[in-house]
């Protein structure tokens, strides 16, 4: 009803201020005042409180209270239907305040009737209580603002929610949240290290990255002891764990050991405490890993796996990105990625004053600003075109909060017209386009996919890319198997499959064909 009453507007010429998702005006119209209901609900954990009112205020039915289960929710459905025949109401909205997660079950409930149920934000709640009682919030006065926001507009349809993007956003979040807890574990396991090997791990680049720095610190928990082992011992028990390093890493480690300070007190403890926070951080990151290979098996299915031509974007960057911002529809253009994020200056003009640079707002997706800042931290750092961008910005001294924003804004136009036009990435500023299907290969080489769930993102991912771009595509596929000889590695044979599949042509030699 929203969208025609929208169309209708456009082409009398005529504009409203309120919402276009949220005006009931020319419904009220056709039926009477008296005859539209609204229904609020104010949602809490387990059950909500409730009235009925015409669109004047008058309470048709007062505040009632509901428990989320299937009879209570059949039951206040019941009263509702009886309570909207005996005042002769002809049309009707459920107006429901947004509380977390829990007012889900009650837009299900009315969902499966034939009862509209619009989405109130609690700010709009808030807003309109405070005009009303700013002293006393009770539930009473919630319900009475939720009638008074769905009245004025801000009682809004969502649209229906796509199988495919609602998965993608649940596996997203749960990694990020997994990665969060990893790392904080990881600052644990860290300082308990340092505890029984002071300064241990610092001789290397990255201590979860090495693949002897910790197995070695579970073996030798002391430095007397890896002196006493010295190159040959370390070196016999890696050999044992099927861990091949250079003599010189070890050297370096038994030099630290004749230096090293002094264990803690109680290192024992500290021992246990980090090795078992280490099986937590491993356990964590198979977690981590399986999630991802779910996560691209959804990206590959939408449109924004076209993201991954650009340089700088990744597998699990554009990942998150889908699952937060849903489906491209749903975006008028690509002001409307930003303004949803919150990322433009707040305004405050009265008058003569008019202050247009004010801070960033507060009031806005915030899982979608963190990725999207994510996303300008990446190419910041990965794409050549915005890390000269960035020099030249530090030079005239923008503040690199300034900067982020300036380059989520550029990604966000080509990124709308990457993911609504169906195209890969090319832009006459920046060198050439990266290639999805080798990005694709490469995640799945690193996080050890089966060879079939391989091939069937591969093939699913091929229906997104435009025809026109396949050739090209095809390219760097053609030169990782033409002209070798000897045994494959797996992803190589994926690539030959592929070929074969119709992605290009390549000339398979006997070894490659047999290893099929």
């Amino acid at each position: 009803m929203a969208t025609k009453t929208r169309s209708k507007r456009r082409r009398s010429g005529t504009r409203s201020v309120y919402k276009p998702r949220g005006v009931l005006h020319p419904r009220v119209q056709e039926v009477g005042p008296h005859r539209f209901g609204i229904v609020s609900f104010d949602v809490g954990k387990g059950k909500s409180k409730w009235m009925l009112c015409n669109f004047y205020g008058e309470e048709l039915v007062e505040v009632q209270e509901v428990f989320h289960t299937r009879c209570g929710f059949d039951l206040a459905i019941a009263l509702i239907r009886d309570a909207l025949q005996k005042h002769d109401i002809r049309d009707q909205v459920i107006a429901i305040e947004r509380t977390g997660d829990y007012h889900l079950p009650v837009k299900r409930a009315f969902a499966k009737t034939d009862f509209e149920a619009r989405i109130v934000h609690p700010f709009a709640t808030k807003q309109f209580r405070q005009a009303d009682d700013p002293n006393a919030k009770t539930d009473p006065n919630d319900l009475k603002a939720i009638f008074r926001a769905a009245v004025n507009g801000f009682g809004l349809l969502e649209p229906e929610p796509e199988p495919v993007y609602q998965r993608l956003r649940l596996l997203v979040r749960h990694r990020r949240d997994l990665v969060e807890k990893r790392s904080s574990v990881c600052c644990q396991i860290r300082e308990h290290l340092d505890a029984v090997l002071p300064g241990y791990a610092a001789i290397f680049d990255n201590v979860w990255e090495s693949r002897i720095a910790l197995p070695l610190a579970r073996g030798y928990p002391s430095p007397e002891l890896i002196r006493e082992a010295n190159v040959e011992g370390l070196a016999k028990y890696l050999r044992k764990a099927g861990i091949r390093v250079h003599r010189g890493v070890l050297q370096r480690i038994v030099t630290w050991a004749a230096n090293a300070a002094s264990p803690a007190e109680n290192a024992d403890i500290h021992q246990q405490i980090w090795t078992a926070l280490d099986d937590d951080r491993a356990a964590k990151t198979r977690e981590i890993q399986a999630l991802e290979g779910q996560a691209v098996s959804l990206l590959v299915k939408t449109p924004y796996v076209l993201l991954l031509s650009h340089p700088g974007i990744h597998v699990v960057t554009a990942s998150e990105l889908a699952g937060e911002m849903g489906p491209i529809s749903h975006y008028a253009g690509p002001k409307a990625i930003t303004g949803r994020s919150g990322l433009f200056p707040g305004r405050y003009q009265s008058v003569d004053v008019d202050h247009n640079r004010g801070p960033i707002l507060r009031c806005a997706n915030r899982r979608l600003r963190a990725i999207l800042m994510l996303i300008a931290n990446n190419l910041i750092r990965c794409n050549h075109h915005f890390r000269a961008l960035n020099v030249i910005w530090q030079s005239q001294g923008k503040d690199p909060r300034w900067t982020r924003v300036k380059v989520v804004s550029r990604f966000s136009r080509v990124c709308y017209q990457m993911v609504a036009g169906g195209k890969v990435f090319h832009h006459p500023g920046q060198r050439g386009r990266d290639y999805i299907l080798d990005k694709l290969l490469a995640f799945h080489g690193e996080h050890q996919t089966a060879p079939d769930k391989t091939l069937g993102d591969l093939r699913m991912a091929i229906q997104q890319i435009p025809k026109a771009e396949l050739d090209n595509e095809a390219a760097p596929l053609r030169k990782r198997i033409e002209g070798r000889r000897g045994p494959q590695p797996i992803r190589d044979i994926v690539l030959a499959v592929l070929a074969e599949a119709g992605v290009g042509t390549v000339e398979l030699t006997d070894e490659v064909r047999d290893a099929s």
